[in-house]
């Protein structure tokens, strides 16, 4: 029992540091050493702006990602065959609407943060919390995913697959999206501790 108790601590640990505790002075939060690339040769000011600049540009690779499937979503109810779903499925259509459209809307709001919050001092909070709706919304966008392919899959070959399918994508979505870096974060951190 000892044992899996440490190993949730240790993952709470590691989570709880995946978010970016950037230094903050409003938030009591101390600078990390960085990524480890350039962390004698930047200054604070510099690491900020890269950081930031990094966190758009993984936007910029997930948002048309969730864009295009909001997309299609809307479209559905418009075709023909729309009025064939059981309630079961336009249940399940609509969920999967609402968390695309939630992702969507996590991916974008940085840039709504950024705009509000121009030239107010306040880049390390807004990297921090950026970065928190970037990773909700990547969870989003994984069970928005995982729900378009039961859908799919239940008009193509029936529930019982679907749900196989569906939770086999859902598993392999969280597995390299979550999994993978959390655990790499973990054995990276007891290897320095």
């Amino acid at each position: 029992m000892q044992t899996v108790d440490a190993g949730r601590g240790r993952f709470a640990r590691a989570v709880e540091r995946y978010v970016v505790p950037v230094s903050d002075p409003r938030s009591n939060f101390v600078t990390p050493p960085g990524d480890g690339t350039r962390d004698a040769e930047e200054a604070p000011d510099e690491r900020l702006n890269r950081e930031l600049i990094e966190l758009l540009n993984e936007l910029r690779v997930a948002l048309p990602g969730a864009q295009v499937l909001f997309a299609f979503l809307l479209t559905v109810p418009f075709s023909d065959r729309f009025q064939d779903l059981t309630g079961s499925q336009r249940a399940f259509y609509f969920a999967t609407f609402v968390g695309t459209t939630i992702a969507t809307g996590l991916f974008m709001a940085p840039t709504a943060y950024h705009r509000i919050r121009f030239r107010d001092g306040d880049k390390e909070r807004m990297l921090r919390t950026s970065n928190r709706f970037a990773i909700v919304g990547i969870g989003f966008l994984a069970l928005s995913v995982s729900m378009a392919v039961v859908l799919t899959a239940d008009l193509l070959f029936g529930l019982a697959t679907a749900m196989l399918v569906g939770l086999a994508t859902f598993v392999f979505l969280a597995w390299i999206w979550f999994a993978i870096p959390v655990t790499r974060k973990i054995r990276d951190e007891e290897g320095r501790g």
